[in-house]
């Protein structure tokens, strides 16, 4: 069955019908054509006899032995019947078995009777109309003129057609014979031929559906230089540049995908009906969050601003812009058209996550609103203080010295204020310089601990130092900018430790370093300020006096001087049970001589 709907079947069976036809019509007009001959020969036979025999009785006188003569020219199955004008005389052969329907058949056709007249005449009749299917059943006539001394008539032949029957048939056997061999040999030959034509085709068809598969290598052998040669030679330059395309694409694709990988910004490609088509990681996530705070809510595959932008897009022709926040992000959304031609097919939205951008936007705001307000105070104070000295308002020298203390102390608080700023800059840019010594750190944490036992003796506040430390141990350190740092931790601890409170200092050593703790049982940090209060400016307690509370820039220091000896601090707090200040130093390495 499959044979029949290949090439080579279909090939093959054209061919072989097609010879058959040709054959077919071929053996009709042979056929007939030798049928009509052999009818053609045995009239031409009856008119070269009836001639003779009209001869032989022209020539004798006695009628009776022209008629015997006449008689011996003929042979079987030809059979002889003369009829004279004059008087209707009919002579015929009698012992031959002529049937009277023939010789009636003879004497009452109009055409025959007029043989005198004209010449020799052939004619051919059927006995019956239901031999009119079988031409060998037929009857075939000649009547030739006949002239004697004192009158006329004529001689008629007349023998039936069944004696070419074995004639037509061994012809016709022949015939038949030979288109048999004929559509052997054109079956042979057309399976050869479809064969041989289609075997390369078949062979581009397996090469079509490698390739199809994606091997681009396969190759269709050339055998012949002809059409199918010239096929063979275009399907291989095919796959070559198929070849060559798709690996470029690939290529491209790769290239896109790498670009669109690596990209901080999201980009989504969205179909005209807002069908999702690429995304990338930064995208992703993206939509992430908004499935994410959708929740249950919706089945919104995109956010609904982001679906008015693209339809506004659609519908404009021209970019838009909007923004969107999820979970706390701040998101820009650029929707761009994509064109097909003339026609928009869809957009391409770029997500820029701007989040960060707006934090620091807000710090840098919140920075100058803080310094301006830090500064504002002792500037007023500095003004109206010069003021009055200017005014004469102090009448006494005592008052006199009192303003131009407290000038002293607003400018020394603005001084230290402008060195936090520097130092935190420079900290924070990475220029922070570490003047490194070799310190025994028990001593260093008891001398340190001990500057501070004057002013907690003054608010009434315990203080000790705890340590496992061997008093000689040493560290390799800044020992001024740890200082700094225990000193702003511990001078905070005093300041908000209340009355009969307690201060610890402590020292251990872990596994890599050192841990340094301070700890006081004053009223504790809120839990919500606890993530900020390495911020600078960041004061928990706003209802402190601003002679007490610093500029607020301390801690944000001692982080970053605790970051540039390679170590971290942190801060543990409840309220009303305390605070605790931990950082950790890790041992460095020897300090080169």
């Amino acid at each position: 069955m499959r044979l029949w709907r290949s090439v080579v079947g279909k090939l093959w069976v054209t061919i072989l019908l097609l010879v058959s036809f040709v054959l077919f019509i071929l053996t009709i007009l042979l056929l007939e054509f030798f049928q009509n001959y052999h009818v053609d020969e045995v009239k031409k036979e009856l008119t070269n006899t009836a001639e003779k025999v009209a001869r032989v009785v022209e020539n004798h006188k006695d009628l009776d032995l022209g008629m015997e003569l006449g008689k011996e020219i003929i042979d079987e199955p030809v059979n002889i019947l003369i009829v004279l004008d004059n008087d209707k005389t009919v002579y015929s052969d009698d012992s031959k078995g002529i049937h009277r329907e023939i010789q009636n058949l003879i004497m009452k056709d109009k055409e025959l009777q007029r043989v005198s007249d004209k010449k020799t005449i052939k004619k051919e009749f059927e006995l019956s109309p239901d031999s009119s299917d079988n031409r060998y059943e037929n009857i075939i006539v000649v009547g030739t003129p006949l002239h004697l001394d004192d009158r006329d008539g004529s001689v008629y032949l007349y023998q039936s057609l069944g004696v070419i029957k074995d004639t037509t048939r061994q012809t016709t056997r022949l015939i038949l014979l030979a288109a048999g061999i004929a559509i052997i040999l054109t079956t042979i030959f057309a399976f050869f031929l479809s064969t041989r034509i289609t075997a390369p085709l078949r062979k581009m068809r397996e090469a079509a559906f490698e390739v199809a598969k994606g091997k681009f290598d396969t190759k269709v052998p050339i055998l012949t230089k002809d059409e199918i040669g010239e096929l063979a030679t275009g399907f291989n330059q095919m796959g070559r540049q198929l070849k060559f395309h798709i690996n470029a694409l690939s290529q491209e694709k790769e290239q896109l995908s790498s670009i669109l990988s690596s990209m901080a910004d999201g980009v989504i490609t969205f179909n005209r009906d807002g069908t999702i088509l690429i995304t990338n990681p930064p995208a992703d996530r993206f939509l992430q969050q908004w499935y994410y705070e959708q929740s249950d809510m919706g089945d919104e595959p995109i956010p609904t601003s982001v679906r008015q932008l693209l339809q506004n897009v659609v519908v404009t022709e021209t970019e838009q812009t909007g923004e969107i926040s999820l979970q706390g992000r701040s998101y820009v959304v650029i929707v761009s058209p994509l064109y097909n031609n003339n026609t928009i097919r869809g957009a391409v939205v770029v997500v820029r996550d701007m989040t960060e951008e707006r934090r620091l936007d807000k710090l840098r705001k919140d920075f100058i609103a803080n310094v301006s307000h830090e500064l504002r105070t002792p500037i007023s104070m500095l003004q109206g203080y010069s003021e009055a000295i200017v005014d004469d308002i102090a009448e006494s020298e005592e008052e006199k010295k009192e303003i131009a203390r407290i000038i002293y102390d607003e400018s020394l608080r603005m001084g230290r204020l402008v060195n936090d700023l520097l130092d935190l800059a420079r900290m924070e840019a990475g220029h922070i310089r570490l003047n490194k010594d070799s310190v025994p750190i028990k001593r260093f944490m008891e001398r340190v601990t001990n500057k501070f036992l004057g002013p907690a003796r003054d608010n009434s506040v315990s203080i000790y130092f705890m340590s496992n430390v061997d008093k000689d141990r040493e560290m390799i350190m800044d020992p001024d900018r740890i200082e700094q740092v225990l000193t702003n931790l511990i001078d905070n601890a005093v300041r908000h430790t209340p009355e009969d409170g307690t201060v610890t200092v402590s020292l251990t050593e872990e596994k890599g370093g050192f841990l340094f703790h301070v700890k006081d049982t004053g009223s504790g940090i809120p839990e919500e300020d606890i993530p900020f209060v390495f911020e600078r400016f960041y004061k928990a307690d706003k209802a402190r006096t601003r002679g007490k509370s610093g500029t607020g820039l301390g801690l944000a220091i001692a982080k970053n001087i605790v970051e540039a000896h390679k170590g971290h601090i942190q801060v543990h707090s409840k309220l009303k049970h305390g605070t605790t200040f931990t950082f950790f130093l890790p041992f460095q390495p020897e300090i080169d001589e």
